[in-house]
């Protein structure tokens, strides 16, 4: 996973507000596998955003 290229195209940059203990874990996980704070991000937003493909009304609503 670490060779893939997670960030690529276009790029928009977005501000949010999280956690400090958040904040503070990604940044150890960048250091502990060297993959930019960016990468890990849009890795876990990828994975939200697949899981959840009703937010984006792109599968049938359940009642």
């Amino acid at each position: 996973m670490k060779s893939q290229k997670h960030n690529q195209g276009e790029l928009k940059e977005i501000t949010v507000k999280i956690e400090s203990k958040v904040a503070e874990d990604l940044e150890l996980m960048s250091k502990n596998t060297g993959m930019p704070v960016a990468d890990i991000v849009v890795i876990a937003l990828k994975r939200f955003r697949s899981s959840h493909l009703d937010y984006l009304k792109q599968v049938p609503m359940t009642e």
